[in-house]
C-alpha cells in the first residue's frame, strides 16, 4: 500500500517549505512575514491550545475605548472598566472622567458618567453587591522646571470653640512679614477649636484646631516665592474671626509637586449601573488600598493627601450601613498602594508589595497587623526586600492554608533594579517567615497574577525597569501551582503590559488582560509612551478539554456562614472540587480582594446535585457576592453561578 502522509503531517510540511523558501530569499521582511505566518499556525492548532491557551484580542468600538486604570467584576457579570483622566493631565484640565461598563456574556459596552476623577482611586466589594470607589486625584504633578508658580502648604489655625469656617478655593492669605499673597487653591473647612478642662483646677484652656489647604502666588515668577515660616492674615476677615483664624507656611517655593488627593467616596451601584456620592473620607487619598474586613466594613489605608504627602498613618473604616467614615484610634504608616489582606481572626497581612510613594525605610516591612491593638508582627525572610515595590501579591488558593505569594518587584521610585524571585510564606506555621518559590519567568516589575478555580494562579507580563523603560516588556505568562510548587510557561501575551495594567477572572473562566503606560515607545527613551488600551482574553488550557461540568443555582441565591444549599449538576460524581471565587478588583499591582475558599461537599442521591457547606469564618469568607465553580477531574471548572454570602450576626 501506497504511504499517504497524514493532514497534519502534510501542513506542517507545507509551512515549513514556506519558512525555508522565503528565508533563502534574504528577504528579512519576508521572513518576518512567515515566521509570523508559522508562529499563528502552532499556537492555534488544538493541542498547543489544550496545553497552553490561547490568547484574543477583545473587539472595544472605538467610543468605548479608555485608558484602564482600575477594573473590577460585578455581581452582574459585567466588568467596571475605570479611567478617570487616565493619567492624562488634558483629560483632566478639560474635567473629562471616563468609565465604561462591559458585559462579557453579550460583549456590549456603556459609557458611564464619572463624577470625578478617579484616576488612582481605591476601590472594593461591599457586602451588598456595590463596589466602593474612594479616593482619587486633586492635582496632577508638576516636575522640578515646570513649576510656574511658587506654593506649598499652608496650615489654617481656628482658636474659636463656637463653630468650624469654611474657607472657598481662591482665598487670599497675606504673610505679616514677607507681605506676599497667596491663594487657596481649594475650599477648605477648619474645625472648631476644643475646650479642655483641668480635672484639677477646673480651669477651662481652648486648645486650636487646623486644617490643611494648597496654596499659590498669584503670579508666575520667583520674586514670589518665600524661604522662611511666615504667619498670614486671612483676607476678607474682620473682627473676632481675624484673630481667631490665621494661617502659617513653611517655605513656599518652585519645588516638585506631587500628585494631590480627595476624599470623595462613591457607592457603584451595578444594578443601576450609577455612582452613588457618600460621605467623604477625613483624609483625601490618591494610591490609597482599601480593605473589606470580615464584619463587610472597609480599610481605607495610605495615600498621597491634599498637598501631595503620603498621608501619615492616619487609616480610617468605612460602615456601608451608615456610608460614613471614622478614624482608627492609632496610626501605622504604610507607603501607597499597600498589599493588605483580611486574615483569618480578621487581622490584616502586609506583604510588603506597594506601587510607589512613600520613604525606601518606613513601612516597608511585612507583617501581621492587630488593628484592635495595633501590633504588628514582623514576618521574615523576604529576598529581594530592597526591590519589593511594583510586586504583585496574591493568596494563594485555597485560602483556608493562608499561604501568601510575592512576584518579582522592583526598585524604590525609578530605580532600574528589577527581580524574578518569588517568595512564599505560611502564615499557619509556628513561626511564619517567606521562602523563596520556583523563579518567575523574567526579572519583572508589575506582573499580574489571578487565581483560577482549579487551584493555579495565571501571572503575566511585567517589564525589567521602570514603566517599562528601554523596551524592556516582558512577553511572558505563566501557570503556578501551589500544591506542586513548580510554575511552567503558557501562551505569550500579544502585548506588553507595564504600569497600569492588570486582570480579572471572568464568570465564564476566562481572564481579561488591560492596560500599559508605558514611559517611552522605543528602546533609546527618546519617544514618548502611548497608553495600551488594548484589552486581551486569555482562554486557559482548562477550557480546551472535552466536556465540562455544568453547575445550576439553587433555590437561596443568599447564604449564611456554615449553611448547606444544593446546586443542579447533572454529572456531579465527576466533579472533584467545590470553589468559591471573590470577584476581583484590580488596580497598580494590587488586588487583595481576590480569594479561592474551598468548599466542603456532597453529591445527592440522584447523582444530578451537589450540596456544599459554606466554612463559618467571617474572616475566610467576608460579606459580599461570590462566583460558585464546580471543578471536574480534569481540573475544568463550570460556568460560575452567582452566590451571596451575608455577613455575620453580629
Amino acid at each position: 500500500m501506497k504511504y499517504r502522509p497524514s493532514r497534519r503531517t502534510r501542513r506542517v510540511a507545507i509551512a515549513t517549505a514556506v519558512v525555508l523558501a522565503l528565508a533563502g530569499m534574504n528577504g528579512p521582511a519576508l521572513y518576518g512575514f512567515a515566521s509570523e505566518q508559522y508562529h499563528q499556525y502552532v499556537i492555534n492548532k488544538p493541542e498547543y491550545k489544550a496545553k497552553n491557551g490561547h490568547w484574543d484580542v477583545l473587539n472595544v468600538p472605538q467610543k468605548y475605548r479608555i485608558n484602564t486604570i482600575h477594573a473590577a467584576l460585578l455581581h452582574t457579570g459585567k466588568v467596571l472598566l475605570v479611567a478617570g483622566s487616565g493619567n492624562n493631565a488634558a483629560n483632566f484640565k478639560a474635567k473629562s472622567f471616563r468609565t465604561v461598563l462591559w458585559d462579557p456574556e453579550k460583549n456590549t459596552f456603556k459609557n458611564i458618567p464619572t463624577p470625578k476623577d478617579l484616576f488612582c482611586s481605591g476601590h472594593t466589594q461591599l457586602p451588598d453587591g456595590k463596589l466602593l470607589v474612594a479616593g482619587g486625584t486633586q492635582r496632577y504633578e508638576k516636575l522640578n522646571g515646570d513649576v510656574k508658580k511658587a506654593g506649598g502648604l499652608m496650615i489654617i489655625y481656628n482658636e474659636d470653640p463656637d463653630g468650624p469656617k469654611t474657607f472657598p478655593a481662591g482665598t487670599l492669605f497675606t504673610g505679616k512679614e514677607n507681605g506676599k499673597t497667596f491663594a487657596a487653591k481649594d475650599p477648605v473647612v477648619v474645625p472648631r477649636a476644643k475646650k479642655v478642662t483641668d480635672r484639677a483646677t477646673g480651669k477651662v484652656t481652648v486648645v486650636h484646631s487646623e486644617a490643611r489647604v494648597y496654596v499659590e502666588a498669584l503670579k508666575d515668577g520667583p520674586s514670589h516665592s518665600t524661604g522662611t515660616q511666615d504667619n498670614y492674615r486671612i483676607h476678607g476677615l474682620t473682627g473676632a474671626d481675624a484673630r481667631n483664624f490665621y494661617g502659617i507656611a513653611q517655605k513656599l517655593s518652585f519645588d516638585k509637586k506631587d500628585f494631590q488627593g480627595i476624599k470623595d467616596s462613591f457607592e457603584f451601584d451595578p444594578v443601576a449601573e450609577r455612582y452613588m456620592p457618600v460621605d467623604p473620607m477625613n483624609e483625601a487619598r490618591w494610591y490609597p488600598t482599601l480593605t473589606t474586613l470580615q464584619d463587610g466594613k472597609v480599610l481605607s489605608v495610605s495615600g498621597l493627601d491634599e498637598i501631595g504627602q503620603v498621608v501619615p498613618g492616619k487609616q480610617e473604616i468605612y460602615d456601608p450601613k451608615t456610608k460614613k467614615w471614622r478614624y482608627l484610634p492609632k496610626r501605622r504608616f504604610f507607603p501607597t498602594y499597600p498589599a493588605l489582606f483580611l486574615t483569618d481572626q480578621g487581622r490584616i497581612f502586609y506583604t510588603g508589595s506597594n506601587a510607589g510613594y512613600g520613604p525606601d525605610n518606613i513601612g516597608r516591612t511585612p507583617g501581621i497587623w492587630d488593628l484592635k491593638s495595633n501590633k504588628f508582627q514582623v514576618v521574615p525572610g523576604m529576598s529581594d526586600p530592597k526591590i519589593l515595590e511594583t510586586s504583585m501579591s496574591v493568596l494563594l488558593p485555597p485560602a483556608q492554608e493562608q499561604r501568601y505569594m510575592v512576584l518579582g518587584g522592583g526598585g524604590v521610585g525609578e530605580d532600574p533594579k528589577a527581580t524574578d524571585k518569588t517568595r512564599i510564606v505560611d502564615l499557619h506555621a509556628p513561626s511564619p517567615r517567606f521562602k523563596d518559590g520556583p523563579p518567575l519567568y523574567a526579572k519583572a516589575r508589575y506582573p499580574s497574577s489571578v487565581i483560577l478555580p482549579d487551584d493555579t494562579v495565571l501571572t503575566t507580563n511585567g517589564s525589567g525597569d521602570y514603566r517599562g523603560r528601554s523596551a524592556s516588556n516582558v512577553l511572558k505568562a505563566e501557570l503556578y501551582d501551589p500544591a506542586a510548587n513548580t510554575a511552567r510557561e503558557v501562551a505569550d501575551p500579544l502585548v506588553g503590559r507595564n504600569y497600569h495594567s492588570g486582570g480579572l477572572l471572568l464568570p465564564d473562566g476566562r481572564v481579561m488582560t488591560f492596560g500599559s503606560d508605558s514611559l517611552y515607545a522605543d528602546k533609546d527613551n527618546t519617544k514618548p509612551g502611548v497608553f495600551q488600551q488594548q484589552i486581551d482574553l486569555y482562554t486557559p488550557p482548562y477550557l480546551y478539554g472535552k466536556s465540562r461540568p455544568k453547575l445550576t443555582a439553587g433555590a437561596a441565591k443568599t447564604l449564611s456562614l456554615g449553611q448547606h444549599a444544593t446546586y443542579g449538576a447533572p454529572h456531579a460524581a465527576g466533579i472533584k472540587k467545590m470553589r468559591l471565587m471573590r470577584p476581583g478588583s484590580f488596580t497598580h499591582v494590587t488586588n487583595v480582594e481576590q480569594r479561592s475558599i474551598a468548599l466542603d461537599f456532597t453529591v445527592t442521591k440522584d447523582g444530578k446535585g451537589v450540596t456544599v457547606t459554606l466554612p463559618k469564618d467571617p474572616s475566610l469568607v467576608p460579606p459580599g457576592w461570590y462566583m460558585l465553580n464546580a471543578v471536574d477531574g480534569e481540573g475544568t471548572p463550570s460556568k460560575a453561578v452567582w452566590v451571596k454570602v451575608a455577613p455575620e450576626r453580629q
